[in-house]
């Protein structure tokens, strides 16, 4: 074989090496598009969950007041019926 066809040997497997690696980047830059894709779907998650929370605080902010009310009602009754059982 002569230097030239050597060359040609060696130059045509940096090829074939070189050609194996950017196939597994263009893998591995799908695999980034459909990570970047799945922790977008994530983000918006998350956004609509803490939404969901901030309403549910709210709501519970506003069932304790009622509760409080019913409460301070129901002490007024059993006050009253206690004074009513009293006198009788």
């Amino acid at each position: 074989m002569s230097r030239l066809e050597l060359a040609a040997d060696r130059l045509k497997t940096a090829l074939q090496a070189l050609e194996g690696k950017t196939a597994g980047h263009a893998d591995a830059s799908a695999d980034v598009a459909k990570l970047q894709g799945r922790v977008a779907d994530l983000e918006a998650e998350r956004e609509r969950l803490l939404a969901q929370v901030a309403a549910l605080e709210e709501e519970n902010e506003a069932l304790s007041g009622v509760t409080e009310d019913v409460e301070g009602r129901l002490d007024g009754a059993i006050g009253e019926i206690r004074a009513a059982l009293a006198r009788t």
